[in-house]
């Protein structure tokens, strides 16, 4: 697979087949949700000559840094049927997500990104894939405030350190949804500082696409105390 536009100047092409190679191998999917993800970096690759939807410098690393990075949280839910990505960005982790999930009854990813150019792109990627998702350009607080009564997964990749993104998901996590984040070397700090707010029963499951990599799972969330419970009333939320 050749990617274009990520060179050492516009319009040099990279040769991802490799990376991509690497990346089924450590996230082995169908055929099916393969022909997908291929349509989507596809799309991507066009889109990142003109739009910045993920990091330059990870480009030709895409597959095993972004796309397998995203499909190892689906083996973690396998039950799942509904999910909410906050923060979509460029689609990781929930266009890559709705990807794999699509041959699944009822499946449906919740995509929330509320920069237009992205939630754009996303819109045209759900089209050229056909995965179960829909768009949502909104701010991730108005999304959780009008919630859909179902959610079984919420997750975020490289949104924000986890006592924010914990703020930002705790109307889905008190309501039963599983919090799946992708975190890095630094989560144990993100969690010491977590805890000044939140009784969280969590645990931490190594990244099988990086080894300094860990995803925090969250299984309950609460305020620490009754001052933290009060702002969460007060403040739409917000501890």
């Amino acid at each position: 697979m050749i990617a274009g536009g990520e060179g050492a100047s516009a319009g040099q092409s990279i040769d991802l087949t490799a990376d991509r190679e690497r990346a089924l191998a450590l996230t082995p999917v169908s055929r099916e949700t393969i022909a997908r993800l291929d349509h989507f970096v596809e799309l991507l690759t066009a889109w990142q000559q003109h739009t910045n939807l993920i990091a330059r410098s990870t480009m030709p690393v895409l597959w095993t840094r972004h796309v397998a990075d995203s499909l190892q949280l689906v083996g973690l839910a396998p039950d799942a049927r509904v999910w909410a990505d906050l923060g979509t960005g460029g689609g990781f982790p929930g266009l890559v997500i709705a990807c794999a999930i699509a041959e699944t009854g009822g499946a449906h990813v919740h995509l929330v990104e509320s920069i237009g150019k992205k939630a754009t792109f996303l819109r045209e990627a759900v089209h050229v894939t056909g995965a179960p998702a829909t768009v949502h350009a909104v701010r991730i607080e108005d999304f959780v405030d009008k919630r859909p009564e179902s959610v079984d997964v919420v997750t975020a990749r490289a949104l924000a350190p986890l006592p924010e993104l914990l703020r930002m998901a705790y109307p889905l996590l008190k309501r039963g949804a599983l919090g799946l984040f992708p975190k890095g070397q630094d989560v144990a700090v993100e969690l010491t500082e977590a805890a000044k707010c939140w009784k969280i029963q969590s645990s931490l499951i190594q990244s099988r696409t990086d080894s300094k990599g860990q995803i925090v799972s969250v299984r309950g969330l609460e305020p620490a105390s009754r001052a933290v419970a009060s702002k969460l009333q007060k403040r739409g939320n917000q501890p």
